[in-house]
């Protein structure tokens, strides 16, 4: 489960009400007849209109300053594991957001517990991915296209007499290196923009900065940490606990719908992943047989192929931190798993 809290633009290129986001979250529902479209949803309401979501957004910023971010933006990706688990049903997603956004209010500090009821949100199922640049798939590719796209740009330079060269050749060497590009769709090379196959339900989350009331501010950036800090003569708690909320977020689900979670999946697999490999190497290779297939099968879906034999000695482990270093970059999401930015 990759959920990411990322703030509103604020700077002078984008618009300040909540609308252009809101239209970004429709794209799906373009040219689609109304039974067919996904309806944006809060805690209560499974259909809430669009107009509806863009005025009620916009009005909630009282005393916030013209640069603050009016609200934030949260998405939840589940994996085509986790998505198995819900059996890929929109009703199960959205009562999983549900849940989770009791996890999210849980996770505020403050004097007195905040609680769902509280929060302002609006969230959107969407069904559709394409791959981007961050893909380890169009990254893999990327290589042999950069070659492609060379050796064409010399056979138009041959034509044009501005190079000397035999075409056929050229064109020979293309052939071979589409044939050994890694990844193609319908026969086609994998490259960003292309839309993903399978099942790719998700979830975008429009949360206002204030609360239902108007009067409070929730904010879950990354400079309003969990702390303390003097107020009007006393001390004030304050801020997002994000660890809290991500572990909370991932153990909500797994008591849900029954689902064992491996520890590459994990946020805390994540996190360490970031600032410790040696540690998460180390506990990889040490999971139990069954458990460690099922991560190396799950990393091998990043495109990086990685054996681990049962124990491995320290001088193994610093010699094969440059494979897990390359892992790292394959998951792509991992990184905003954890983040407050994508």
């Amino acid at each position: 489960m990759y959920i990411t809290i990322t703030r509103q633009h604020s700077d002078s290129t984008y618009n300040q009400s909540a609308s252009d986001f809101v239209d970004y979250l429709e794209k799906e529902n373009e040219g689609k007849h109304p039974e067919l479209q996904e309806p944006f949803f809060d805690q209560y309401n499974d259909r809430i209109e669009r107009d509806t979501v863009v005025r009620e957004i916009d009005a909630n910023t009282s005393k916030l300053k013209k640069r603050e971010p009016k609200f934030y933006s949260l998405t939840v990706n589940p994996s085509q594991r986790e998505l198995k688990a819900l059996n890929n049903d929109p009703a199960l997603l959205r009562y999983y957001v549900r849940e989770m956004m009791k996890d999210y209010a849980t996770a505020f500090y403050r004097e007195s517990p905040v609680h769902v009821d509280q929060l302002k949100y609006y969230a959107k199922i969407e069904h559709e991915r394409t791959y981007s640049g961050k893909d380890w798939e169009v990254q893999q590719n990327r290589p042999y296209a950069a070659k492609i796209a060379k050796l064409q740009n010399d056979i138009r330079k041959v034509e044009r007499g501005e190079l000397k060269g035999n075409i056929a050749k050229v064109e020979k060497e293309i052939d071979r290196l589409f044939r050994e590009m890694p990844h193609k769709m319908d026969g086609k090379p994998v490259k960003e923009g292309m839309q993903k196959p399978g099942d790719q339900m998700h979830v975008h989350i429009i949360m206002s900065r204030k609360d239902v009331t108007n009067r409070y501010s929730l904010s879950p950036g990354s400079s309003y940490r969990e702390s303390e800090a003097p107020l009007q003569g006393e001390v004030r708690k304050r801020g997002f606990k994000r660890d809290q909320f991500f572990e909370g977020a991932e153990k909500t689900f797994d008591r849900l719908f029954g689902y064992d979670r491996n520890y590459v999946e994990s946020y805390q697999g994540r996190k360490t992943l970031g600032t410790n490999p040696h540690q998460y190497f180390a506990k990889i290779a040490g999971l139990p047989k069954n458990e460690k297939a099922v991560a190396l099968k799950l990393l091998g879906k990043t495109g990086i192929k990685l054996p681990l034999p049962p124990q491995i000695p320290k001088s193994k482990l610093d010699l094969m931190l440059k494979s897990l270093k390359k892992i790292k970059r394959g998951i792509d999401t991992a990184r905003g798993a954890g983040a407050i930015e994508i």
